[in-house]
């Protein structure tokens, strides 16, 4: 009775073992579960939060896992004379940036996922990027 558990047990751990030999040691990969296009809040809180946290100040769960403390991104503004600045902002998420807290050197290039996720020819990868954008625009400091 306790065998065929044991290889069952065994079995399931090489299993997911082969799922995970493949992913870099020195990366940390995150889920990216579909999302709606139109939700700002809905896609920072799936794709962002885990690193920036909720808040947007860079205090996210996984963000001990990283080189560096991700951006405070409720700063964004404030460090920019008080303007948000939009087209670096999109610019970020559409072609990523040299931001060392990640284990490639570079944040997650987002426009590349949401092209993924889109339909062929559609404009929902910069509908997904023109939301998340006023969403975290939403989130600045007064």
């Amino acid at each position: 009775m306790l065998k065929p558990l044991l290889i069952t047990a065994a079995a399931a751990a090489f299993a997911l073992s082969m799922g995970f030999a493949d992913q870099p040691k020195d990366k940390l990969v995150l889920s990216t579960p579909h999302t709606d296009p139109t939700s700002g809040k809905v896609m920072y809180t799936s794709y962002c939060a885990p690193c920036h946290g909720t808040d947007g100040r860079g205090n996210g769960p996984v963000s001990s896992a990283l080189k560096a403390q991700p951006t405070d991104l409720t700063g964004l503004a404030k460090a920019n004379h008080g303007k948000f600045p939009e087209t670096h902002v999109v610019t970020v998420l559409r072609f990523g940036a040299e931001i060392k807290a990640h284990g490639s050197g570079e944040m997650p290039v987002w426009g590349t996922v949401f092209a993924k996720m889109s339909k062929p020819n559609s404009m929902e990868k910069d509908l997904r990027t023109t939301n998340l954008t006023r969403y975290l625009e939403s989130l600045q400091a007064k």
